[in-house]
This record gives C-alpha cells, sequence and structure tokens, in this order.
C-alpha cells in the first residue's frame, strides 16, 4: 500500500460524504482532508466534523477552516466561533486544521489578523497549518504573497505550509529552497496540492479555472506532456518530503489506481 499522501474529498449531502468515507476506509486510506467551499460551509461543516468524529474516528483529517466562508455577522462574532472551533479541535485530536482566509480576504478578518489575536489568548495551545501559493509573484504579480507567509511564521502558531498547485517546477524549486532557509531550525510539515490529469479534468478546467491555480497551456493542450509533469511533480515532492494532497477525484476503483500510477512509477 502507498503511503504518505492526503486525499481532500469534496460532496454535497452527508450521502456523499458517507459513500467516500466508506470508499476510503475499504481501500485503506485514513489521511483525509475536507475543505470549506462551495456547500460545505457554515452549518454543513460544522455538521460534517461531528458526522465523522462519531462515526469514522479512524480517520486523520485536516479541516480547511475558511476565514470568509466561516463569517457570519462581524468580525467578533466570526473570531468567538473560530475560538470554540479551536478548543473543540485541542480536545479532540483526531482533526487538525488548516487555516485559509478564503477567496476573499474579510477587512480585518483575514489569517495574519487572526493568528496575531490567537497568540494573545491565555490557556490556548493551538498549531494550525497555513496556505501558500508560490507562483502568485510571477503569473498575478503579487509580491505580497511571500510577506504575509512572513508574517504568518512569525506568529509561532504555524506546525504546516500547504503549497497551492501549480506547473512550473523551477519557481517551485526557488520558493521551497527559500522557505528551508527560514524554516530550517522549526518542525514544520509540507504539503503539496496535486492534481491527477485527465480528459474531463483538463475540459472543466478549461471551461471554468480554479482562481489562483496556474497550468501551462502546454498541459491543458497535450495529456502525454500533462503525466509527464505530474511525475516530475511527484518525484520533486518525495525528494523534499513534501506530502501530495489529493484534489480530484479518486473515489472510484480506475480514479484511485490512475492516483496510485503517479507513484508507482515515481524516480
Amino acid at each position: 500500500m502507498i503511503s504518505n499522501i492526503r486525499f481532500e474529498l469534496s460532496f454535497k449531502n452527508i450521502s456523499q460524504l458517507e459513500d467516500k468515507l466508506n470508499f476510503c476506509k475499504f481501500n485503506k486510506i485514513k489521511d483525509i482532508n475536507i475543505p470549506c467551499k462551495g456547500p460545505i460551509k457554515r452549518d454543513f461543516f460544522n455538521s460534517t466534523i461531528k458526522y465523522i468524529s462519531k462515526n469514522y474516528q479512524q480517520f486523520n483529517v485536516t479541516y480547511h477552516y475558511s476565514l470568509y466562508h466561516q463569517y457570519y455577522q462581524n468580525a467578533e462574532k466570526s473570531y468567538h466561533d473560530l475560538l470554540e472551533f479551536l478548543k473543540n479541535s485541542y480536545s479532540n485530536r483526531n482533526y487538525e486544521i488548516l487555516l485559509v482566509s478564503g477567496s476573499n480576504k474579510k477587512k480585518n478578518f483575514d489569517v495574519i489578523n487572526v493568528l496575531s489575536k490567537i497568540k494573545e489568548e491565555k490557556n490556548l495551545k493551538v498549531k494550525l497549518g497555513i496556505a501558500y501559493n508560490p507562483y502568485l509573484k510571477k503569473y498575478n504579480k503579487d509580491n505580497s504573497e511571500k510577506d504575509r507567509l512572513d508574517m504568518k511564521l512569525s506568529s509561532g502558531l504555524v506546525d504546516s505550509i500547504w503549497f497551492q498547485y501549480g506547473t512550473d517546477i523551477k519557481v517551485l524549486k526557488d520558493e521551497v529552497n527559500n522557505l528551508k532557509e527560514v524554516v530550517q531550525n522549526e518542525k514544520i510539515n509540507l504539503f503539496g496540492s496535486l492534481l491527477i490529469p485527465s480528459k474531463q479534468f483538463i475540459a472543466r478546467f478549461k471551461f471554468r479555472p480554479w482562481k489562483g491555480v496556474y497550468i501551462s497551456e502546454k498541459f491543458l493542450c497535450s495529456l502525454d506532456d500533462f503525466y509527464y509533469f505530474t511525475r516530475d511533480l511527484v518525484c520533486f515532492y518525495k525528494n523534499n518530503n513534501i506530502t501530495p494532497v489529493i484534489e480530484t477525484d479518486f473515489a472510484s476503483a480506475e480514479k484511485l489506481d490512475s492516483v496510485y500510477s503517479f507513484f508507482r512509477n515515481d524516480k
């Protein structure tokens, strides 16, 4: 069994969630991620956590807590809800948290603001994951992402960094090397998004590209080239102790075998 891979689940209701959890259980998949986007937000996000904690305690779950999607009424009320969530996670250690600002940052309620406030809380021991998009500077001309990363790390509350997906390994390599110099004396786990190429995925991405995800036109025009790149990315992740996170659908025998094929063939 291939290990050291995480799988992100997407679902629209508890019935779909149950089916995917049972699929994971049958295939001995234990490390899963639950996003906070689309229909998975607010009450449904909270009920998802309760359902998994009650019925599927064998999984190692990372929940993505979106400050944008979980925002309610005002920043003060939203922060109170987050604190309750963090306290529950501390007492229920079968899940961890990836804290994200969300697609549109709320004023005075993004990850940097929140980490600063959490740091001042007494008797709250928590370690959080943060997201990082290494491609924004090149493709979006956004020079602030690195500064934001430094501010997040300076909180002392970060124990993992989750890299956004992209198809420029040179950019990723430079960012990973720089990051390792910054955190060389700290134990910070690294995770990297991995999209499994298929004709269906390419068609969907061309129709509706994912915000902040930069895929070269070369790979969108050639499935073979996309396959070769994916093998190179898997190899890069492995050589740099970056745990891959599968973000495309895997919940069928054929799709799961396609995922594993890239790991059987890595060099």
